[in-house]
């Protein structure tokens, strides 16, 4: 195993300081890897250990993720996320860059590919557009009333608990893997040691936001979304699981918002492919880039 890793570095955005792993080779193409909801920049390094001599690979923690500060609100909008890319990627310069994203991580880069399309070289969003037709038009038939009055009483749920505190590290390994059948011991040891923690009495916690747990409800408009989904110029590549809840493109209508994309799906995967198929992940990666 490379016993290299990658330096830490941080940057401001929103008066937020938020975090990204830097796997050196500045001179080569810059590669973002963007990780989803409630997981850390960590999670790619397997990925990034296979495509480091070839690429300057970037791996940012989301804002109340990983290693990045939490928002003092606990309000993570998505286009919130979608500016502090925007941050990361003009501040370091990095344009045209190649993103390769993950379920939220995906959502936004996609929505950051669009807004500004001659910024991207190519982009891979694995899982990442978000609620399937069907389930947004379930959400939309809903009142402002239900939408509004869940997302406050998740909010006061959140700030009323502490977060989950698990006695030993070993109880914290084993809630990673039952939330991951398909990892392997090593892959789950080392997502849950970069995950987590150790709280003043001993006990492990994992680094995200409670918080994160309550999404806002107002967000642009679907219609702008796929919209914006339009504008995606660069070769696309939209990868999914078979054994995932997450909605296939190709078969919802999705796909036809995309000028230049392909979708693929693995079978015995779920929904965080590039774990659960990583030899077969790699090699599509690898021949896409």
């Amino acid at each position: 195993m490379d016993l290299i890793g990658p330096v830490s570095r941080s940057y401001i955005s929103q008066r937020t300081k938020l975090h990204y792993a830097d796997w050196g080779n500045p001179e080569a193409p810059p590669l973002i890897l963007l990780h989803g909801g409630r997981d850390h920049c960590r999670s790619w390094d397997w990925t990034a250990k296979a495509l480091r001599e070839d690429w300057h690979v970037i791996c940012p923690d989301l804002r109340g993720h990983g290693d990045s500060g939490w928002s003092r609100t606990g309000y993570y909008p998505v286009m919130g996320y979608v500016f502090d890319l925007a941050q990361l990627v003009l501040l370091n310069d990095l344009a045209p860059v190649t993103i390769v994203a993950h379920s939220l991580g995906g959502n936004v880069a996609l929505r950051f590919t669009g807004l500004y399309p001659d910024k991207v070289r190519k982009i891979v969003a694995i899982e990442g557009l978000g609620p399937s037709p069907e389930r947004q038009a379930e959400r939309d038939a809903l009142g402002p009333e239900a939408i509004w009055g869940e997302y406050f009483d998740k909010k006061r749920d959140a700030a009323a608990r502490q977060p989950r505190r698990y006695a030993t590290f070993d109880d914290a390994l084993a809630r990673m893997h039952e939330a991951n059948s398909y990892l392997s011991k090593e892959q789950a040891l080392h997502l849950t040691q970069h995950a987590v923690m150790r709280n003043e009495d001993g006990t492990f916690s994992w680094k995200f936001d409670p918080h994160l747990h309550a999404w806002p409800p107002e967000d642009m408009p679907y219609p702008q979304i796929e919209a914006l989904w339009q504008r995606i110029e660069c070769p696309t590549r939209l990868i999914y699981g078979n054994d995932s809840w997450a909605s296939n493109p190709e078969k919802d209508g999705r796909i036809r918002h995309f000028r230049n994309a392909a979708v693929s799906a693995y079978d015995n995967a779920g929904h965080w492919v590039h774990h659960d198929r990583f030899p077969d992940f790699l090699e599509e990666l690898r021949a896409f880039l």
